[in-house]
Formats: structure tokens, sequence, C-alpha cells
């Protein structure tokens, strides 16, 4: 499973710097203020779990403790629903894909409780 987050992480954090620069340039007049405003919280929620990723796999490899894996797969589904419902709701106003948002955040604080309880339990 590191390989699997390590790669993972860096594959949300190179789109997450893509997706960013389409944001800034190709979407600045398509995008109002308040599309732009969720469309930059996707972007920064998917950079900052991007990293969080990068450090489950990390300690996965120093540690060699699968402990961590709950939390991998809360910041990855987390990203998925979060941040892809934002973007989606950013670009096209479809406004039942807010409804998706809060399962994807749900996600996100389920990721960083599991990552809370491994280290806590002292698996580091």
């Amino acid at each position: 499973m590191v390989t699997f987050w390590l790669l993972a992480a860096c594959s949300l954090g190179f789109l997450g710097v893509a997706f960013g620069a389409f944001g800034a340039h190709a979407l600045r007049n398509v995008l109002d203020e308040y599309g732009r405003t969720i469309y930059d919280r996707a972007v920064s929620s998917q950079m900052f779990h991007a990293l969080a990723l990068f450090g489950v796999g990390v300690i996965q490899h120093l540690f060699r403790d699968r402990s961590f894996r709950l939390a991998g797969w809360g910041f990855l589904i987390g990203v998925v629903l979060f941040s892809g419902s934002l973007f989606g709701l950013a670009i096209t106003r479809q406004r039942w894909l807010g409804a998706i948002t809060p399962i994807g955040g749900c996600s996100f604080l389920f990721g960083w409780i599991c990552f809370f309880t491994a280290l806590a339990r002292g698996r580091v």
C-alpha cells in the first residue's frame, strides 16, 4: 500500500496544480465570484489532502505499519467526493452536487481521526 499512497498523493498534487492553473486561466471569465470561491476551495482541499496522503505513505514506509491504511482511504475518498463535487458545482452549477460535498468532508474527518488514532496508539 505504501507505493499506492505515494503515487496517489503525487497524482492528486499534480492534478491540484493543473486544476488550479486551469481555473485561474481558462475559467477566469467563466466563473463568477461564488464559482471561483468554490473552485479555489476544491483546489486547496485537494492539495492539503494530497500532502496528508503523502504523509500516510511515508509513515507506512518508515514504520511498516498498516494501521494508517484507513486514514489513507479517508483522505483519498474525501478528495474524490469533496473536491470533485465542488469542481463540478463550480463549473456546471448543478446544485445537487453540493449534496455530495458533506460526504467527502466526513471522509476527510474520518481520515484525520484514523491518522490521529494510529499515532496516539504509538504505532510510530
